[in-house]
C-alpha cells in the first residue's frame, strides 16, 4: 500500500496574504471567522469544521515573489444548507461585499455565490440541492 494512500482529507490550507492585515479583517469581520490560533504576528489560524484555514505572509519558509494584484491564486468553497445560501448572499451584500456571481442554481445540483477577498482570492459559498 502506498503511504501517499492514506490521505483523507485537506487538514489545513494557507494563504499567503499581500495585505495581511485586510485579509485578517475580511475573514474576522466579514467572514466572522473566529481566531483559533496566532503563532506570531505573520501566522493566523481560523478552525472551520475540521479544517484550519492560515493566513500568512510571503517570505520566511517559501520567499517566492508576490503574485500581481488581482491575480487569482484559489478558490475556496464553502458548504452549507440551501437555505442558507441566499441568507449568505444578502449578510455579504450588506457588509459592502459585492458578489461576482449572483446566487444561481445550477443544473449539476449546486446553489452558489461567488465573490472574492481583498487579495483578489474566488470564495463560493454553495450546498447542494
Amino acid at each position: 500500500m502506498s503511504g501517499l494512500s492514506h490521505i483523507g482529507q485537506i487538514d489545513y490550507t494557507v494563504i499567503y496574504a499581500r495585505d495581511l492585515g485586510a485579509m485578517r479583517h475580511f475573514y474576522e469581520q466579514v467572514m466572522a471567522f473566529p481566531l483559533a490560533r496566532k503563532l506570531s504576528d505573520h501566522w493566523f489560524e481560523y478552525s472551520i469544521g475540521s479544517n484550519i484555514l492560515a493566513l500568512t505572509t510571503h517570505g520566511g519558509r517559501f520567499d517566492d515573489p508576490r503574485p500581481p494584484p488581482g491575480a487569482l491564486s484559489v478558490q475556496l468553497a464553502f458548504r452549507v444548507p440551501p437555505e442558507a445560501v441566499a441568507a449568505c448572499a444578502e449578510e455579504l451584500k450588506a457588509k459592502g461585499i459585492p458578489l461576482e456571481l449572483p446566487l444561481t442554481d445550477h443544473a449539476f445540483g449546486h446553489r452558489t455565490i461567488f465573490f472574492r477577498d481583498p487579495d483578489g482570492n474566488v470564495l463560493e459559498i454553495y450546498a447542494e440541492i
